[in-house]
């Protein structure tokens, strides 16, 4: 009973220890996924005007004459 007492509070520790650490790699790792999608996000939408804007030569207008 005595090894337990002695050893008890290390176990204990080490768990805590243990369980944060675990918890800030997640977090971690899901910041890293949020951040990768948000990237190919802006990405998408930076490249979208140049991809979509090329053949259309209207630029918005109704095609009739400029006053």
């Amino acid at each position: 009973m005595e090894y337990i007492a002695v050893l008890l509070p290390s176990v204990v520790v080490g768990l805590i220890f243990w369980f944060a650490m675990k918890s800030i790699f997640n977090a971690d790792k899901s910041e890293r996924q949020a951040e990768a999608r948000a990237q190919a996000e802006a990405d998408e939408k930076a490249q979208a005007p140049h991809t979509l804007g090329r053949g259309d030569h209207s630029g918005g207008h109704s095609g009739g004459p400029d006053k």
